[in-house]
């Protein structure tokens, strides 16, 4: 009976010994859960001050940006993926009429500039010009920027003008000598045909070759002034296809037969800002040039268009070609390879289109002759052709002598 209380007991003791191991393990346990308990807290609430702290800064990032935006000169208009309004800055504000959040854009852009531009310039009724600038967004938003540039490019025409001024300038003593030449010709032939002692043959004679200086001296007289009004308002709308058909018909006018004219038109509705005069100019001396280099039976091409908003036309010959050395003399006031020339039609051409916002090149064809090629920039908005004439996708031919 003895020995079965001493096991009770024994076992009793290692029971509580096991309990108590226990307890130790668990309060061990509880106190290192305590410890990482605390710990966890005290970054919580560093990450926690921190994530305030970027808030924060944030926050006064934004305040700087907003005031930023609301105090650039430009324009700045915000959309969302349908193209709505979400914000848009003082300037733009005051370009837009009753600009306002949750605005549909396309109806406030209408409203206060009309058709939209493909050219990325737009302009109001009162004459001042943008340059609009668009960068589309993560979200499918967009971002739209306003710069007006109606100083930029009243100043850009005036630099021009007053570059064409001083090599007006610089081409009076030239021209000088190019108007003696001619006239003291004319001027001798005359006075001999004023004696009235010359056979009529002779005095017929006398008489075509006074003409045809004073006609080279007209051709002079009408280059420098074409040169010399190369300037335009802008205001002229001129359809491509028009302007196509009017140099087709004043070749027509002075054709004899002899070298074929293609006009090839690709480029659909396409109009140009400027003066239909000064382009139908230095398209037809570009014209003029090619009939006069290209031997007879052989044929010239025009072709336009329409491409990344510009246009280009291209006038094409069966000529000896431009040397390279000499494809940017060759726009030269007076420069002219040619025994008649009178070194002005190329510089006149130049001048026109640059003045158009262009450019102008000339580069050799594989298959012989020169290709001249001017492009310039659409105009902001299409109009239907007030004279219906059309320049056929086929190809029109004419024909013109060459002297």
């Amino acid at each position: 009976m003895q020995s079965h209380t001493d096991t009770r007991v024994q076992a009793l003791s290692q029971a509580f010994a096991l309990f108590n191991d226990t307890s130790r393990a668990l309060a061990d346990s509880y106190h290192e859960l305590e410890r990482r308990a605390a710990d966890l807290s005290r970054q919580l609430a560093a990450a926690h001050s921190a994530r305030l702290s970027e808030l924060a800064a944030k926050e006064r990032l934004a305040e700087r940006m907003q005031t930023l935006i609301e105090a650039l000169p430009g324009g700045v208009v915000v959309l969302d993926a349908s193209r709505r309004v979400v914000e848009a800055n003082a300037a733009a504000r005051g370009i837009v009429a009753d600009l306002a959040p949750g605005q549909d854009w396309s109806e406030a852009a209408a409203r206060t500039f009309g058709p939209m531009a493909e050219s990325g310039r737009l302009q109001l009724p009162d004459g001042r010009e943008f340059a609009l600038s668009q960068q589309v967004l993560a979200d499918g938003g967009m971002v739209l920027l306003f710069a007006d540039v109606t100083r930029a490019r009243e100043l850009q025409a005036r630099l021009e003008h007053y570059q064409r001024l001083s090599s007006m300038g610089e081409m009076s003593a030239r021209l000088a000598h190019q108007l003696r030449t001619p006239l003291s010709a004319a001027v001798l032939y005359a006075s001999r045909i004023a004696e009235g002692e010359l056979p009529p043959s002779v005095a017929t004679r006398l008489g075509a070759r006074t003409m045809e200086r004073l006609r080279h001296l007209e051709r002079l007289i009408d280059d420098m002034l074409h040169f010399a009004r190369a300037d335009h308002d802008g205001r002229e709308q001129v359809a491509v296809a028009e302007l196509l058909a009017r140099v087709r018909d004043a070749a027509l006018g002075k054709s004899d037969a002899a070298v074929a004219v293609e006009f090839v038109d690709r480029s659909g509705a396409a109009v140009l800002n400027g003066s239909s005069e000064l382009l139908a100019s230095a398209l037809g001396n570009l014209i003029d040039n090619a009939l006069s280099v290209s031997p007879r039976g052989t044929q010239v091409r025009v072709q336009a268009e329409r491409s990344a908003g510009e246009v280009a036309i291209r006038v094409a010959d069966s000529g000896p070609g431009v040397p390279e050395a000499l494809r940017e003399r060759i726009f030269e006031p007076f420069f002219t390879t040619r025994a008649d020339g009178t070194g002005l039609g190329l510089a006149v051409v130049r001048s026109v289109i640059a003045a158009h916002g262009g450019r102008v090149g000339v580069a050799a064809r594989a298959q012989g002759g020169a290709e001249f090629e001017i492009r310039l920039p659409e105009a902001h908005a299409e109009v239907a052709l007030r004279s219906g004439a059309r320049v056929t996708g086929g190809g029109t031919a004419l024909t013109r002598g060459v002297a």
